[in-house]
């Protein structure tokens, strides 16, 4: 298998870039559109705007759906406080401690743009004293400083912020010489580009998918409804989303991660076995992961009364919805396990 590394990496880096929190994706997903048109895939988009292909496979009697999302983690405003400064709700599942002291960007609704910090309320411990310390790392705990001349609420009015305005936080991507890559939204825009990377592939070198394939850009995963509608012809649904690293998840960034269960339900067993077949057949290196706090778009649509096999794989990620890292022989991996099995 050639694989393109290099694209996949630009890529992710381009795309990370892209503010996109869950409902604010428009901009990414025209930037994956482009993507597509200079592959030279056709695509459709569903009417909550999920980026759709279908491609013609080998085999016409059975049909798989692949996706990946490009919403992410990042926030709302809530309210624009008496003195200036803005009470954020989050989108998407992430500690408020992961995210103290980020610099962040406030979408404003006419797109004007502002920047600004994630701060406690009582910030200074040589204000403060213990309190900082101490202080619960909740919603209204915290605050956003903007980088404006603002002191009140009228300030910051004036500046075209309100309650609704989106939210996001910088990524601070790096890619290490030891081949890490770490940044925040890994999850799931490194899958974005490896599923590119797949079509590239194909495209590269005149391929077909083994069975007829639907490729789902969705934008709502992290919140719950990322791929809600899906053709009646769909047999099998795997998402391509990440693994996870921790003592008890059995992760490991250098390989793709094949999950079994999540917090939603098992993985399709059948579906399973021939993913960790491909990958055994084929050299991969690879992790079976059995998650308590995670769920996919697969699982997702099948709790939403979606009638079809089911899996997921992706790259295992460290610090989930925190600052993610991964290897590149992860990503490596995932890609090969794509073509393999698709």
């Amino acid at each position: 298998m050639k694989l393109d590394l290099n694209y996949t990496l630009q890529f992710t880096q381009e795309i990370l870039a892209i503010p996109s929190p869950a409902g604010y994706t428009e901009k990414a997903m025209n930037r994956i559109a482009q993507e597509l048109e200079k592959l030279g895939f056709k695509y459709s988009y569903s009417k909550k705007g999920c980026l759709i292909v279908k491609i013609e496979g080998e085999d016409s009697t059975y049909t798989r759906l692949l996706s990946a999302h490009i919403d992410t983690l990042g926030a709302v405003v809530k309210k624009v406080k008496s003195n200036g400064r803005l009470e954020l709700i989050n989108i998407g599942g992430y500690a408020w401690g992961s995210v103290e002291g980020e610099n962040v960007i406030i979408h404003t609704l006419d797109e004007r743009e502002y920047e600004g910090t994630l701060l406690p309320i009582k910030a200074s411990v040589h204000v403060y004293g213990d309190i900082p310390r101490e202080m619960p790392r909740i919603a209204e705990n915290m605050e956003v400083r903007l980088d404006e001349e603002v002191y009140s609420e009228s300030d910051t009015r004036a500046l075209g912020i309100c309650q609704g305005d989106f939210v996001s936080y910088y990524t601070k991507t790096k890619i290490t010489e030891s081949g890490y890559i770490k940044s925040r939204y890994l999850d799931d825009k490194l899958c974005v580009a490896q599923v590119l990377a797949y079509l590239k592939y194909l495209k590269d070198n005149n391929k077909k998918p083994n069975n007829n394939l639907y490729v789902y850009f969705s934008n709502f995963e992290e919140v719950g409804h990322g791929v809600s509608e899906i053709p009646k012809d769909v047999d099998e649904f795997v998402a391509l989303d990440i693994g996870l690293v921790a003592d008890d998840a059995h992760g490991d960034e250098k390989k793709v991660s094949i999950a079994a269960r999540d917090n939603k339900t098992v993985y399709d067993l059948k579906i399973r076995k021939r993913l960790q077949e491909a990958a055994d057949k084929n050299g991969i290196n690879y992790t079976v992961g059995v998650y308590n706090r995670y769920g996919s778009d697969a699982t997702a649509s099948i709790l939403q009364g979606a009638d079809l096999r089911y899996a997921c794989i992706g790259p295992n990620v460290d610090a989930t919805h925190h600052y993610e890292r991964t290897h590149v022989d992860g990503i490596v991996e995932t890609i090969k396990l794509l073509i393999a099995y698709f």
